[in-house]
């Protein structure tokens, strides 16, 4: 039979141990601990081996989202993204690690009036973990009813078309809004990300007809752009052409005058006084070949002249020739 004291001792023993056991805590590199001494808070556990008074310092417990386990993850997928990220459940150690929130998709309207479906993924880390968990009751729910209003501010400030071409503009808007806030709550917003834009299927369909519109007016521009183009151009090389043409004719215009009057000239120089009268009788011919030109038909044109006359113009230039050569 035992000794009552060895008994004792023993239990004490025990107790001991066991006391020693429940005052040490292991925090892992990833996650924090709120520890709380009768209700008020005395210090956060950091990473490594951590000791604390066994029924007297308590870990205050945090509202977070529960990672899904493997068997827990198939049955999740076939749910809708608001019954996962309202999967939250309440923790002794707060995960510092980033972690994603997936918004619920929600109905807002544009600024136009025509209702979208959005959600966005939010990508957040706990900064603080006393003021994640003194400064809010439930963060996560928090951060996704501020996400859903702020959209909806966000959203009703851009008509349509401005909408679904910038969603880089709402990203960043938003994470700034979203950072802005979390930041009192011992939360950082690092990123923002809109994961689903929709539109009904009548504004879709009516959009598709624009856009064929849009491009059939592009193509008829452009169309049309290159037969101007071409007018131009073409009108451009008849114009050159006929300039070309035109200095053509008046280069020979002038070399041709510039040979009679050359001729002339040595013609002058031949005859002396008497070129005045050859002159005279080679007008006399061209004004006479000029009128027999105009006789058309059977008309009869009455000269009042003597025939002699031209016969007489036509022997002077002879003789002047004549007189010429033998000089």
């Amino acid at each position: 039979m035992l000794d009552t004291g060895l008994v004792l001792t023993l239990f004490l023993a025990a107790v001991v141990i066991s006391f020693i056991f429940k005052g040490i805590v292991v925090i892992r590199s990833s996650e924090r601990m709120v520890i709380e001494r009768f209700g008020t808070y005395v210090h956060t556990l950091e990473a490594g081996i951590n000791f604390i008074i066994p029924f007297v310092d308590r870990p205050r417990e945090f509202i977070w989202k529960k990672a899904p386990s493997d068997s827990a993850l198939s049955r999740l997928l076939g749910e809708s993204a608001d019954s996962y990220t309202t999967n939250l459940a309440a923790t002794s150690r707060i995960d510092i690690r980033e972690t994603v929130l997936d918004m619920p998709s929600q109905t807002v309207f544009t600024k136009d009036n025509v209702s979208v479906h959005i959600n966005a993924l939010l990508y957040i880390e706990i900064t603080s973990p006393h003021d994640a968990v003194y400064r809010i009751a439930n963060l996560p729910n928090a951060i996704e009813k501020l996400t859903q209003t702020t959209l909806r501010s966000l959203v009703g400030e851009m008509e349509l078309d401005k909408t679904l071409s910038s969603r880089e503009q709402i990203n960043t808007r938003l994470q700034v809004i979203l950072d802005e806030a979390a930041d009192d709550w011992g939360a950082k917003v690092k990123r923002v990300e809109i994961q689903d834009l929709e539109v009904p299927t009548e504004i879709q369909a009516a959009m598709e007809k624009q856009m064929r519109a849009e491009r059939d007016k592009r193509a008829a521009i452009l169309e049309a752009e290159g037969m101007r183009k071409s007018a131009i151009l073409k009108a451009e090389g008849e114009k050159e052409s006929a300039v070309l043409v035109a200095e053509g004719n008046r280069t020979a215009r002038i070399l041709e005058a510039d040979g009679e009057k050359e001729a002339l000239n040595k013609l002058k120089e031949s005859l002396g006084n008497e070129f005045s009268q050859y002159l005279l009788a080679v007008r006399y011919l061209e004004t006479m070949n000029h009128i027999g030109a105009q006789t058309e038909g059977d008309k009869t044109i009455f000269m009042p002249m003597d025939a002699t006359a031209t016969l007489g113009a036509i022997g002077g230039i002879q003789e002047l020739f004549k007189g010429k050569g033998n000089a």
